[in-house]
């Protein structure tokens, strides 16, 4: 069977009644504030992440976290906490990504909030560059009962790979897919699905079509190209690629670059979905990388009041008034449909 089929079906074993009726909810509500230009929101999210860490081995050039340039602090997520907010969720929400900034394999206890979200059936998702996929990691990983393992790899030579990712060694990345996938195989198991992320940015984009080679050969289920947001592209950028199809930007007579995307006046993330910080900060999306836009703290208060509270409800009135006034919206290319 088509692993793609496979991973999906695994998604939907995954739904119960309440889950269901709480997707109807949060796309219902969604739809009605968009046509009423008013914020309404039903259930709770459908989609949630959790930050392991904001630390990184890596300084990737488009990353803050790479970059080093956070003004938040740098920690860990901890079990107690996560478990807490989980057991508050479960019912209703069906997705769990354990990303947002930083390498999530560098917190000791990940794959044990991974295991814990996995004995809830929710469906557990993650973003690695894979350096820390040794042989242990990699057993620890399948059992975990993690869905999805997203491995970012930017290059199929490590001249090109470490362009990006500054520091980065190519080889551990393809060694820690092959443990991935040896134990994944010894175990006799279906998960995770395992996807080669290529960031396509114009020093690797003339091997597009090396990675799905590669990952072909190493049995690797799924490629997928991804378009960089880049931050310092107003006049021009070496990471912006030539090749039309994968760059977010667009060059004008001037020679100056704008943003592709048409600025809609909604978007669907801030109705199916939230982010928490490693430290219990809710924030809108993963566009706010600093936690700059904070509607809430779960250190304070439950999940559910907060969804629901004042803050959110003003700033979903906010994106339906003039989403281009926050700053946050303005290098975004994401959001506009449901399950876009």
């Amino acid at each position: 069977m088509n692993t793609k089929i496979t991973d999906g079906l695994n998604f939907l074993s995954k739904l119960n009644f309440g889950r269901v009726m709480n997707f109807i909810q949060v796309v219902s509500s969604f739809y009605i504030s968009k046509i009423s230009k008013k914020p309404t929101q039903w259930g709770l999210p459908v989609s949630i992440t959790f930050e392991p860490t904001t630390s990184c081995n890596l300084r990737c050039p488009e990353c803050p976290s790479g970059k080093r340039e956070f003004t938040r602090p740098t920690g860990m997520l901890q079990n107690n906490f996560f478990e807490k907010t989980i057991d508050e969720i479960y019912k209703k929400t069906s997705y769990l990504i354990f990303y947002f900034q930083g390498e999530p394999y560098l917190n000791p206890n990940f794959l044990d909030m991974v295991k814990y979200a996995s004995s809830k059936k929710i469906y557990t998702a993650t973003s690695t560059n894979a350096h820390y996929l040794n042989d242990v990691n990699s057993k620890k990983t399948i059992e975990s009962g993690l869905d999805r393992l997203i491995i970012s790899i930017d290059g199929t030579t490590q001249e090109t790979y470490q362009k990006y990712r500054i520091g980065g060694d190519l080889n551990k990345v393809i060694e820690g897919t092959q443990n991935i996938i040896k134990w994944k195989k010894e175990l006799k198991s279906k998960t995770p699905h395992i996807i080669f992320q290529f960031l396509v940015v114009k020093p690797n984009e003339h091997q597009i079509k090396d990675i799905e080679q590669l990952a072909k050969q190493l049995g690797v289920d799924e490629v997928r190209l991804k378009t960089a947001q880049i931050y310092d592209y107003k006049n021009g950028n070496s990471l912006i690629p030539t090749i039309e199809k994968y760059t977010r930007y667009k060059k004008q007579n001037d020679g100056t670059y704008i943003i592709k995307n048409n600025m809609v006046n909604h978007c669907w993330k801030l109705w199916h979905s939230s982010v928490i910080t490693w430290d219990g900060l809710v924030v809108p999306c993963c566009f706010d990388k600093d936690a700059k836009h904070q509607l809430g703290d779960l250190k304070t208060t439950s999940f559910k009041e907060l969804w629901k509270s004042t803050k959110y409800k003003n700033f979903r009135a906010a994106l339906l008034r003039s989403r281009s006034e926050i700053d946050i919206c303005k290098n975004c290319t994401e959001g506009t449909k449901v399950w876009a």
